[in-house]
């Protein structure tokens, strides 16, 4: 992948989970004298490092990441939050004539970026009530407010922002200026075979003890915990699921999430795809 770019651009680089993203944007890092910025939600947490793929420490060493262990499971952070942090890291990379690569799989981050999303005030005591409840109790909500549900009606986050928006979105604008965005993808059954290497490898890097450490840490109610790799081994340790079990429902879970993140990507007209 040799994108000609100048060091005053921004590049993107999107794609489903275990599509390959981390590692295309490393190598151009390293050619480029880039720096990446992850566009994840769930590797912003401090502590969930094998279930979320975050990129090792050597990587890191090799070439500077931003936005990665930024705040603790359980601490409140949205949308919102990642653009202001975004742009203030990509301007920084750019000043010292850098390459700036955002890349990751949370659609809404990204896009809130390159699109400059222009998001409404929340209320901080309406939402800290709204994250305590469950997705049932959500999707309550949001039937009594007279309000469609979201096409992920699952994610809590997509139902918490439904209620405090009142079910308007986020205006959007026109791509960012100088931006670059390359998607990657698989075929269907390469992609499946890929999320089951990668699952196999988490458990062989010590999953579990991650899990069970952050479980008796923060609780199986924590919005963090709920994310596909980590919600899957409640009834695990609860003695109501085997081992294998657990595993097969990761899989299982992660495609579900990669072909919503597919859905997502493949809409946008603006990225170019190997």
């Amino acid at each position: 992948m040799e994108p000609v770019v100048k060091q005053d651009k921004l590049v993107v680089i999107v794609g489903p989970t275990a599509s390959g993203k981390s590692s295309a944007a490393l190598e151009m890092a390293e050619e480029r004298g880039g720096e990446i910025i992850a566009a994840d939600s769930r590797t912003i947490y401090k502590g969930m490092d094998i279930g979320t793929a975050k990129p090792t420490a050597a990587e890191r060493m090799l070439v500077p990441h931003h936005l990665i262990d930024i705040i603790e499971p359980g601490e409140s952070f949205s949308v919102a939050d990642f653009k202001k942090l975004a742009n203030a890291v990509i301007e920084d990379i750019q000043s010292r004539g850098k390459l700036p690569i955002l890349v990751g799989g949370t659609g809404l981050y990204i896009d809130a970026v390159i699109y400059d999303y222009a998001f409404r005030k929340t209320d901080p005591k309406l939402r800290a009530e709204l994250n305590k409840l469950d997705v049932a109790e959500l999707q309550k909500r949001v039937k009594q407010a007279g309000l469609e549900l979201p096409k992920n009606l699952q994610n809590p986050r997509h139902l918490v922002r439904m209620l405090e928006t009142n079910g308007q979105a986020s205006k959007k604008q026109s791509l960012r200026p100088n931006t670059l965005m390359l998607g990657i993808d698989w075929p269907t059954d390469e992609l499946k075979r890929r999320i089951r290497d990668r699952v196999e490898q988490m458990f062989a890097q010590g999953l579990e003890a991650e899990v069970k450490i952050l479980s008796k840490k923060y609780g199986w109610d924590c919005e963090a915990m709920k994310g596909v790799g980590y919600k899957e081994w409640q009834a695990y340790f609860a003695g109501d699921q085997t081992l294998e079990e657990t595993k097969e429902l990761i899989q299982a879970n992660t495609w579900q999430y990669a072909r919503r993140q597919r859905t997502w990507f493949k809409k946008n007209p603006d990225i170019h795809w190997r």
